[in-house]
């Protein structure tokens, strides 16, 4: 029986904004040390896996992830794992949005200024295919972030990137989509970045 490729989502390690509640789209902060040792955590896991591609956002957070987890000279940088953009919404809280929104959510209200759904819907579908028509035997890694990782396994998933609302993911774990009897599913979600995988 040959491998099905599988899907290995990596959300960035942990950064000042991401610690706080910040929404961090395509503002470039840097890992902090803590974010720094999340990522070389993924490392022993990571190396005992050959993949036929590794694909990363352009941001440093999610390169340097990329890096310290071993994988940085398989890197190819994919702008389609960009952050979700919050447009008006950038560096600000869900708890400062939803006072003046109070239902506010970014999977169903999307963000002035930036991105809906919708829009993140399709960078997910085209770095879905580009994922799984990368040349080679393996699964491959893809380096991201929370949001932008959450709406691609509702988009596998067939929910579309709304269906990342009814997921949660930590900084610096790891996720792996698969397939089960001709379906997309989840076969591990959120594992920690501590080698328990």
């Amino acid at each position: 029986m040959t491998h099905q490729r599988q899907l290995w989502l990596l959300r960035h390690g942990a950064t000042e904004w991401a610690r706080t509640g910040r929404h961090t789209g395509n503002t470039d902060i840097p890992l902090l040390p803590e974010g720094e040792d999340e990522a070389r955590q993924l490392a022993p896991v990571l190396s005992q896996q050959p993949f036929a591609a590794v694909f990363s956002s352009p941001l440093q957070r999610a390169r340097r992830t990329c890096e310290l987890a071993g994988l940085g000279a398989s890197m190819t940088v994919m702008k389609e794992l960009l952050e979700w953009n919050y447009g008006d919404y950038e560096g600000i809280t869900t708890s400062d949005i939803q006072r003046k929104v109070p239902d506010w959510n970014v999977f169903t209200h999307g963000c002035p200024n930036g991105e809906d759904a919708e829009a993140v819907q399709e960078r997910c579908e085209t770095a879905i295919r580009l994922a799984m028509e990368s040349p080679g035997d393996g699964d491959v890694a893809l380096f991201a972030h929370g949001h932008l990782l959450r709406a691609l396994a509702g988009t596998w998933l067939g929910l579309g990137a709304v269906g990342g609302k009814l997921l949660m993911l930590s900084t610096g774990s790891l996720c792996l989509l698969g397939v089960e009897h001709g379906n997309h599913a989840i076969v591990r979600w959120n594992a920690p970045a501590d080698g328990r995988f």
